[in-house]
């Protein structure tokens, strides 16, 4: 019999809790330095955001699922349409987020707005991949932005796909090189440095056709 393919598809919010454990999962050793929250109350946190916060018509999330069962995701986002108006995003309600402490949930929306990035016109941002741990190495990152890059190619509104990246994560970096990003500058920031004891971000950026068709 042959191997089960691995299929990638819009997210439903059927998937939120295997998703909020997937981003728990991939980012708890840089949330770990903000919060005393352990690596299930992170995955909570992350479902509660799925559930509670509206996507924008400019977001969106695919999930790479293999056999029922989520094993990565991606989210990408773009500066919206002229005239579009943003949702009014809105927090779980209090009775849920004061599970995680007060000042545990503060620094976690402080670290989270740190790490968000607006995208410029033309720009389409990768705001988070992460694939499970038992299925690194074996092409799902590379599926996922893959859809990505046709995501942007299908868009003749975008002209680019980007991302940050941290210098301690060669893995990460090695991968997008092989797929065309190049470095476009490096930053260090001492919020950064002060949250995540991370002082260096690579900003990447693949080009459409290889080059930019707008400055």
């Amino acid at each position: 019999m042959g191997k089960v393919p691995i299929t990638i598809e819009p997210m439903q919010a059927q998937y939120n809790g295997q998703v909020g454990r997937l981003l728990a999962q991939a980012f708890y050793g840089k949330f770990q330095m903000l919060t005393s929250m352990n690596e299930d109350d992170l995955a909570l946190f992350f479902e509660q955001l799925l559930e509670y916060v509206r996507a924008e018509p400019s977001t969106q999330r695919m999930v790479a699922l293999h056999q029922g069962e989520v094993i990565g995701s991606i989210a990408i986002k773009w500066r919206p349409d002229h005239g579009i108006k943003r949702n009014k995003q809105r927090l779980p309600p209090w009775r849920i987020l004061s599970q995680f402490g007060r000042w545990n949930l503060i620094k976690l929306l402080i670290g989270l707005y740190v790490l968000d990035h607006e995208p410029e016109p033309y720009e389409c941002y990768i705001a988070d991949l992460a694939v499970h741990s038992d299925q690194r190495s074996k092409g799902v990152g590379k599926l996922l932005l893959q859809w990505a890059q046709q995501a942007v190619a299908m868009n003749p509104a975008l002209d680019r796909l980007s991302l940050h990246v941290s210098g301690s994560n060669p893995r990460a970096k090695q991968l997008y090189d092989q797929l065309s990003f190049q470095t476009h500058s490096r930053e260090k920031r001492y919020i950064l440095h002060l949250l995540f004891n991370e002082s260096r971000w690579d900003y990447m950026v693949q080009r459409k056709g290889g080059y930019l068709k707008r400055p």
